[in-house]
C-alpha cells in the first residue's frame, strides 16, 4: 500500500496523524466487532514479556458494557481482566457523556499488540486510542520527513500484517507553535469558547470540566456551545477549513 500525503513543504518539524488501523490476533478489534461499546486505550507496557495495557470500557447502557466485559474475559487473546478502581472510569471522555463507563487493566501476549512497532518507528500516542467498530484509531505525532513517515508505515504494515489508513495528517506548524495553538484563524466567539476550554481542563486527561459546566459559564445551550467548539476545533487541526 502506498501512503500518499498532500504535497507540502518535506521540511516540517514533525507531523500530526490519524490513523485508522486494523491487525490481526487483536483482542480489542475482536471485541469491539463483536459487542456493543468501545474501548479508549490509556497505554500499553511490556510487564514479564506481557502486554499490559490500560483501559476504559464504555457502553450505552449497563447492560452493553457488561456483554462487552463478558466479551473481553471470554477472548481467547486475553489472559487476564481486572477491573480498576471507579474513580479512574468517571468522565474519561467516551463519545457519549451518558455511557456506562469502567477502568480495566489487561494483560494479553506482548506480539499482539502494535503499540511497540509504533512507538519504535517515532510515532508517539497524542491521546488515548479509541477502539470501536472492529478498527482502532490513533492519533500520534512523528518528527519526521513525510517521506520517512510513509517508509515507516509501510514496515509497520508489512511486520504486523496490518492495514494502516492515514484519515489526516496536519505539519505541527500547521497551527501549532511550540505546542500553542494559533488562535488568530477563530472567530471571536469560537476563541472565547476554545480558550475557556482549554483553561478549565476540559483538553486535560482525564477532563477536570464538562461541556455542560463550560455552557452554563457562558450562560448558552450545551449544544451551542459544543458547535463553536467542534468548528474551533476543525480549524485549529485543519486552518484551511472553513
Amino acid at each position: 500500500m502506498v501512503t500518499r500525503f498532500p504535497s507540502v513543504d518535506e521540511h516540517v518539524e514533525g507531523s500530526r496523524l490519524q490513523l485508522d488501523i486494523w491487525h490481526p490476533e487483536c483482542w480489542t478489534l475482536e471485541v469491539t466487532d463483536s459487542a456493543p461499546g468501545g474501548l479508549l486505550g490509556h497505554g500499553v507496557y511490556a510487564i514479564d514479556g506481557k502486554a499490559t495495557g490500560r483501559f476504559t470500557a464504555y457502553g450505552r447502557s449497563v447492560d452493553d458494557l457488561e456483554e462487552l466485559l463478558a466479551a473481553i474475559e471470554a477472548s481467547p487473546l486475553t489472559d487476564e481482566v481486572r477491573e480498576a478502581d471507579q474513580h479512574y472510569a468517571t468522565d474519561v471522555g467516551t463519545p457519549d457523556p451518558e455511557n456506562a463507563t469502567t477502568g480495566l487493566v489487561v494483560q494479553y501476549e506482548l506480539t499482539n499488540s502494535i503499540n511497540d512497532a509504533l512507538v519504535s518507528r517515532g510515532f508517539i500516542p497524542d491521546e488515548p486510542v479509541r477502539m470501536t467498530d472492529g478498527r482502532e484509531y490513533w492519533t500520534v505525532v512523528i518528527h519526521e520527513d513525510r517521506a520517512t513517515i510513509a517508509d515507516r508505515l509501510d514496515e509497520i504494515r508489512e511486520e504486523k500484517s496490518a492495514i494502516v489508513e492515514v484519515e489526516t495528517v496536519r505539519s505541527l506548524h500547521e497551527g501549532v507553535t511550540n505546542g500553542v495553538f494559533r488562535t488568530d484563524c477563530l472567530s471571536e466567539r469560537q476563541r472565547e469558547v476554545f480558550e475557556l476550554a482549554r483553561t478549565r481542563g476540559y483538553y486535560r486527561w482525564p477532563r477536570e470540566t464538562t461541556a455542560a459546566d463550560l455552557a452554563a459559564e457562558l450562560d448558552v445551550a450545551e449544544a451551542t456551545l459544543l458547535e463553536h467548539l467542534r468548528k474551533a476545533e476543525s480549524k485549529l487541526l485543519d486552518p484551511g477549513a472553513v
